[in-house]
């Protein structure tokens, strides 16, 4: 039902921003921007849902916390990147979409050296036990 209901309000946005084109252009890239907000805020409530059992498998599973939180860093990183892009891209200007995107993925992979440190501490630990 949520797909639905997403899909429900991405069409009306479309049709609004498609009648607004023809009326009041400069409006357009309000409506749309309006509309993604709505889109993301109604799914955040299952996102929530997922980040408490994320958790407590984590909990479970003897994860360390602040290896899922730079995860949900970067995921968070990727997610808000990709909207800016998009939203800029929507407006005309594709080059600094481009540049955002880029400088997006060097924040992401200078958050991830703290992973790729303990990876390489759990590869080496289980060399030495053999």
């Amino acid at each position: 039902m949520l797909v639905l209901r997403l899909c429900c309000i991405a069409v009306i946005t479309a049709i609004s921003a498609l009648v607004l084109k023809n009326n009041k252009s400069e409006l357009v890239p309000l409506c749309l921007t309006a509309g993604g907000i709505i889109m993301f805020l109604y799914a955040f409530d299952y996102l929530t849902e997922s980040v408490e059992f994320i958790k407590s498998f984590t909990e479970g599973a003897g994860i360390d916390n602040e290896i899922i939180r730079i995860i949900f860093k970067i995921i968070g990183i990727g997610f808000l990147v990709e909207l800016t892009a998009s939203s800029i891209k929507e407006l005309g200007f594709e080059s600094v979409a481009d540049k955002l995107v880029l400088c997006g993925k060097i924040i992401i992979f200078v958050v991830s050296v703290p992973i790729l440190n303990s990876t390489y501490k759990i590869i080496v630990s289980l060399i030495n036990m053999v």
